[in-house]
C-alpha cells in the first residue's frame, strides 16, 4: 500500500487541515501519516487559537515517520512561522522525500490569517524550490507572484512567474470571482487547464487541504501530476456534489461520499 504524509495543522472541527488530509488520503487509497504543525481552536464559523508545536517536536514527529514508514509523497499545509518552516525543509532534504506538494495556507476560509507575514519569506525561499507542485489559490498566488490576479490571462502570467521563480510547478486555483472554478497548472512548458463545475454549496471549508492531499496520494500511487490534478478534482467536485451542511459557518464538505459497505451501514 502506498503512503502519504500531510504536514500540516490540526482543525478541531474536522473540516480542514489535518483532519481533511487524512480523510482525503484515506479515500483516495493510501495509507495517511501526520506531523502537526499547530493546533487550532476552530470551527466553521472562524479560529479562535492557535498553539504551535515547538521545532524540536516538529522534527522528532518527522524523524518517527520517515525512519519507520517512508512516505511515498509529502503534503505540507499549516505552517505559520519561520522556525517550523525551516525544520520541516531541512528534514525532507534530509531524507530525500519525492512528491511534495505544498498548499500555501495564508488566510483561513473564515479570514483569520494562519501565516506570519515574517515566515512568508522562508516559505519562497526554504520550501517552495523543494516543491514538485504549489497549488495557491487567487490571493495567494497574487502574493506569491505580486501582481494583480483578475481574468484567465493574469492567471497565465501569475503561475509562470511563480514557477519561474520557485522552479515548482503551479497549480492555480480558480474561483475567488476568477474564472469560476477552473483551475490551470503550468510545469514548466505547458499550460493545461482543468475545467471544474461550479457547485452551488456554502460549505467550502478545507478545499484547499483537500484538494492539495487528493493530488499527493494520487502522485503516491504513481500517476502523473496532470492525472493527479484531474483525479483530485473529481474527487473534490464530489465531495461539494454530496451537499453535507454542518455548522453555523461555511461548513465541510463530505469527505466519505464514496465510502461504501457494511461498515458504513447505521443502526435500523
Amino acid at each position: 500500500m502506498r503512503t502519504a504524509l500531510s504536514i500540516a495543522g490540526s482543525d478541531s472541527s474536522g473540516g480542514a487541515g489535518i483532519q481533511a488530509d487524512l480523510k482525503t488520503m484515506t479515500m483516495n487509497g493510501v495509507f495517511a501519516m501526520s506531523a502537526v504543525t499547530a493546533l487550532t481552536a476552530q470551527n466553521t464559523t472562524g479560529v479562535r487559537s492557535v498553539m504551535e508545536a515547538t521545532p524540536a517536536f516538529l522534527a522528532d514527529e518527522l524523524d518517527a515517520v520517515f525512519e519507520d514508514i517512508r512516505p511515498d509523497a509529502v503534503k505540507t499545509g499549516m505552517v505559520s512561522s519561520s522556525a517550523l518552516i525551516r525544520v520541516i525543509a531541512q528534514k525532507l532534504r534530509q531524507y530525500e522525500a519525492e512528491h511534495i506538494v505544498v498548499d500555501p495556507v495564508m488566510v483561513a476560509t473564515s479570514g483569520a490569517r494562519l501565516l506570519a507575514e515574517e515566515a512568508l519569506q522562508t516559505l519562497k525561499t526554504e520550501l517552495l524550490p523543494l516543491a514538485e507542485v504549489v497549488t495557491p489559490n487567487i490571493p495567494e498566488a497574487e502574493i506569491l507572484s505580486d501582481r494583480t490576479i483578475t481574468n484567465a490571462e493574469e492567471m497565465r502570467d501569475a503561475a509562470k512567474c511563480i514557477h519561474d521563480a520557485y522552479g515548482c510547478a503551479v497549480l492555480l486555483m480558480g474561483g475567488h470571482r476568477v474564472n469560476d472554478a477552473n483551475d490551470l497548472l503550468y510545469d514548466g512548458v505547458t499550460f493545461t487547464w482543468f475545467e471544474g463545475r461550479r457547485i452551488d454549496n456554502p460549505n467550502t471549508h478545507g478545499t484547499g487541504c483537500t484538494l492539495s492531499s487528493a493530488i499527493a496520494a494520487n502522485l503516491a500511487k504513481g500517476f502523473a501530476l496532470p492525472e493527479s490534478v484531474r483525479r483530485a478534482k473529481d474527487y473534490i467536485s464530489g465531495a461539494l456534489a454530496a451537499m453535507l451542511d454542518m455548522g453555523q459557518g461555511s461548513g465541510p464538505m463530505n469527505h466519505a461520499f464514496d465510502l461504501q459497505g457494511e461498515f458504513k451501514k447505521e443502526a435500523r
